[in-house]
């Protein structure tokens, strides 16, 4: 007997004609409504369940893929950490954190369609390898360019402002001494304390650079709405404040686009004696990952397969480790707990299950071929009446029926005017396939999607894999935000 789910919403005095509006939706991502009642505290909504399966599962595309509805805009995201750092040892714990985190916002924007540009382009080799480590891959260049006309062009523009002072000569890199309370007076959400800024020689490149790509940007794409978004770690925001200003005084005319702040909180490592770097870290986690596959696999060190898997392993649970946690949050790392594919809050976990859908798929492939079990049918054959398990409908539910909202929401487009600094749900993604991959383990563990080959059983087999589809697809889709590779094994 079909049960259908209850969906409360508990807000008080429901408005007249509220009901019947909420009845009567009808659009590709709104499942089929049994009915829509007032009760005492609200609204009480029954969904068809067989229905809603049906709906969902044969256009799986609509449900899974992200949202295209933000043509039209660019977003130059300024990653403060990457400017100026000559070597590997300069980056901290705090600066992976920002680093990781523009790199997940850029695939998030571009899956939606927003035209995406990464600041500042990278020369040093040694940081772009430990980079492409983590799966992130970023926009490097032969040589850095001199900007020479644009800095000659800010000094003349900082010449003429009523906010900045220049000594005879440059003392110690100093260009100029910018005094911003007076300029403050004009500016919003700012904070307060800003007063003297001494601008160097790097400050002024730093500035062109962004200078120079978001000119870029208006004059490829003229009719696009451009906003500025600087991501930066607490220890280095009230700087970058500073820099936000010095593009405003001496760019004057050249910037219209609303700059944002966003800001990531501290990092605080328990049980380390001395200050840890990123590849220090990297070389930690990636080590535990080594064992902890060797435990469960042997030595496979030979094989150049087991080791891409061991470096995306260690990858995913880096960045889930970092980008869990809400990005303005503290994050404390205890560098004495292991990770695994055993812990459920671990992007190992995660991308272990992502594989167990691959050794399904492939292992049903092998019996079709072997002529144990019938091609897969089409959508429109499928019935969809024997998926009856309560984690069916959760899985369907949860995870595949809001997963496009759930991409929509991390950021809002347009971007804010008002205020410095926003903010981005960036920690979403991860929780949310962490409870996904919590619910499909569960699931995948009590029931045996393929069973006996017996012509009575292909029915609901054949459901359950188009389900295990749409699973697949959104596993798919939220790691390609997380620019992580599904494993077809582990």
């Amino acid at each position: 007997m079909e049960r259908p789910s209850l969906s409360w919403v508990s807000a008080g005095v429901v408005p007249s004609g509220i009901a019947e509006s909420v009845f009567s939706l009808k659009c590709p991502c709104v499942p089929p409504i049994r009915s829509c009642q007032k009760v005492p505290v609200g609204l009480t909504v029954q969904l068809e369940r067989p229905a809603v399966f049906e709906q969902i599962l044969k256009a799986i595309p609509v449900y899974t893929k992200p949202p295209q509805a933000a043509h039209g805009h660019s977003i130059l995201l300024n990653c403060v950490p990457l400017h100026g750092h000559k070597d590997l040892k300069s980056l901290s714990l705090s600066h992976l954190r920002a680093i990781l985190v523009t790199d997940h916002l850029a695939g998030l924007l571009q899956a939606q369609g927003v035209d995406v540009h990464l600041v500042p382009a990278l020369v040093n080799e040694e940081i772009l390898g430990f980079l492409r480590q983590l799966q992130v891959e970023w926009p490097s260049v032969k040589e850095a360019s001199s900007n020479l006309e644009d800095v000659l062009a800010m000094k003349e523009a900082l010449q003429h402002s009523l906010h900045a002072s220049f000594a005879d000569r440059d003392q110690d890199g100093v260009v100029c001494k910018l005094h911003l309370k007076g300029f403050l007076e004009k500016q919003q959400g700012y904070d307060p304390n800003l007063d003297v800024f001494l601008v160097t020689e790097e400050k002024l490149h730093h500035v062109a650079e962004l200078q120079q790509v978001a000119l870029r940007c208006t004059v490829l794409a003229p009719g696009r709405s451009l906003s500025v978004v600087h991501v930066v770690n607490n220890e280095e925001a009230f700087q970058q404040e500073k820099v936000d200003l010095l593009w405003r005084l001496a760019c004057p005319e050249g910037l219209t686009a609303p700059q944002k702040h966003l800001v990531c909180g501290p990092m605080k490592v328990t049980n380390c004696a001395s200050p840890m770097s990123v590849l220090q870290y990297f070389q930690l986690r990636h080590s535990q990952m080594y064992e902890a596959s060797v435990l469960k696999y042997g030595d496979l060190s030979q094989d150049d397969t087991w080791t891409k898997m061991v470096c995306v392993l260690t990858s995913a649970a880096i960045r889930f480790e970092m980008l869990s946690t809400a990005h303005q949050n503290q994050i404390l790392l205890n560098l004495e707990t292991s990770i695994s594919t055993k812990g459920t809050k671990s992007g190992a976990f995660v991308m272990y299950n992502c594989a167990r859908l691959a050794t399904l798929f492939e292992a049903y492939q092998r019996a079709v071929e072997q002529g144990v079990y019938p091609a897969f049918p089409l959508p429109s054959e499928l019935n969809f009446d024997t998926l009856r398990e309560e984690d069916e409908w959760l899985l369907l539910f949860n995870s595949i029926l809001p997963f496009r909202e759930v991409l929509g929401n991390v950021v809002e487009l347009p971007i804010s005017s008002s205020g410095l600094r926003t903010t981005a749900s960036t920690e979403s993604i991860c929780r949310f396939l962490i409870q996904l991959s919590m619910d499909f383990s569960s699931y995948y563990n009590r029931v045996h999607i393929l069973g006996e080959p017996r012509p009575h059983l292909f029915s609901q087999m054949f459901a359950r894999l188009q389900l295990m589809r749409a699973v697949r697809e959104v596993f798919h889709s939220a790691l390609a935000t997380l620019h992580l590779p599904p494993l077809s094994q582990i």
